[in-house]
């Protein structure tokens, strides 16, 4: 069974109220110059779909990273 991946996507500009509304499902981080979504994606079929929903709004990405899981026990 795979786990879920942890990411972190950054795009251009500050997402206001009514943009942050459409990343409901991950947690937002304003930057200075920036937007960055944390999120937790079941698999790549999630990624891409989220991904889609970044361009589909006409958002300029900066960076796509995965979150290493922090070491088990």
């Amino acid at each position: 069974m795979l786990r879920s991946q942890a990411y972190e996507i950054t795009f251009m500009g500050q997402a206001g109220t009514t943009l942050r509304a459409e990343f409901d499902d991950c947690e937002v981080t304003i930057g200075p110059d920036t937007t960055t979504l944390h999120a937790e994606l079941p698999d790549q079929g999630a990624l891409s779909g989220l991904m889609q929903r970044i361009t589909g709004l006409g958002l300029e990405l900066i960076d796509v990273h995965r979150i290493a899981p922090p070491p088990g026990p």
